[in-house]
């Protein structure tokens, strides 16, 4: 466990807000699937996710959108809506939840190494770097050391806001830019999206019924 003390209501009740992000994102990932097809503005404003605030600047750039504006707002608002949760782990806890993390395994480790590093040379500047689509943990590791190193929640929420909007924005205009190649290839995707996402579906249940499945016996 990431407390070294014994949990008291404020450590069970963080904890299992990362049961709550677990849980969402499991089920977000049939739903993205069909979502980003039938409704990108939707998925954008439910996830702020990239590839669907992209999708709405293509479909805006050739008037299919009118209500672009709000769509960017209300996903970059709502780009953060998980984010604090590290921050709060970060307070509670320190480098509990890195530790965690590290722990997995020897390249785990290593990985998180670097990714505190990089965290505690860019300071505020990190929270921009930290979107970067890079297979490094940073977003995380930034956020857990911004709680962890007495960083006010305000002002948390203000550095994550700017550094989150600016990359949205960028992809929304690289979206904008694509324009129509990229409405033409998501009306391709919208005729398999509905399988694409049964896919996904069937998939989830099956690994996690074979994930609760009981070990057999051994042999006498």
């Amino acid at each position: 466990m990431p407390w070294k003390k014994e949990p008291g209501r404020a450590d069970i009740a963080c904890l299992a807000w990362f049961g709550v992000v677990g849980v969402f994102s499991l089920i977000l990932i049939p739903t993205r699937a069909w979502l980003l097809a039938v409704a990108p503005d939707i998925l954008a404003m439910i996830t702020g996710g990239r590839t669907a605030v992209t999708a709405s600047g293509a479909l805006a750039s050739v008037g299919q959108m009118g209500h672009w504006p709000v769509v960017l707002f209300v996903a970059s608002l709502l780009s953060l809506k998980f984010d604090w949760i590290y921050w709060w782990a970060g307070k509670l806890w320190g480098r509990g939840m890195i530790e965690i993390w590290a722990g997995r395994s020897k390249r785990a480790a290593k990985t998180y190494a670097v990714a505190e590093r990089w965290a505690k040379k860019l300071g505020p500047v990190g929270f921009l770097v930290a979107y970067v689509p890079i297979p490094l943990p940073l977003m995380q590791v930034v956020f857990v050391l911004s709680g962890a190193t007495n960083m006010s929640l305000k002002r948390f929420l203000i550095y994550d806001y700017i550094a989150s909007t600016v990359w949205l924005v960028g992809f929304f205009a690289l979206g904008w830019r694509l324009g129509e190649p990229a409405v033409a290839i998501l009306d391709v995707y919208a005729r398999y999206a509905g399988y694409v996402a049964i896919g996904l579906l069937v998939v989830i249940v099956v690994t996690t019924v074979f994930r609760k499945k009981p070990a057999a016996a051994p042999a006498p």
